[in-house]
């Protein structure tokens, strides 16, 4: 498995285009070869961190000359970005915990306790 980690930071007038071409090579990206996953974070402090996963190496150069993605990335180095940094790296461990599903909702959920003079704790 390869992860591309894309950390970066929107010009403040990327707007609207932006969220057009960044939908569009999204979409595109789910249908190559090899795609596993895409997700994309921000922080309070304005960085974007997108993190890309592919089954191989090759899947992730093929994708990174991809036509339209190249033409993305032209647009983002011109127009979207003030900057951003790329890291590909290779996931040597990979483990996960999920809860069961009987136990999600009554761990999860809140008790509220009223005392007698109906407040609540």
């Amino acid at each position: 498995m390869i992860l591309t980690v894309f950390r970066s930071r929107l010009r403040p007038d990327a707007g609207e285009a932006y969220r057009a071409w960044a939908e569009e090579i999204e979409t595109l990206a789910r249908r190559q070869p090899g795609f596993v996953s895409v997700k994309t974070f921000a922080a309070v402090d304005g960085e974007r961190v997108t993190l890309a996963e592919f089954e191989t190496e090759a899947d992730v150069s093929h994708w990174r000359e991809q036509a339209r993605h190249r033409e993305a990335q032209r647009l983002g180095r011109e127009r979207f970005y003030d900057e951003y940094r790329v890291q590909v790296c290779e996931v040597f461990r990979d483990y996960s915990f999920t809860r069961p599903q009987d136990t999600r909702t009554s761990a999860s959920a809140p008790t509220e306790k009223r005392d007698p003079a109906g407040e609540t704790h």
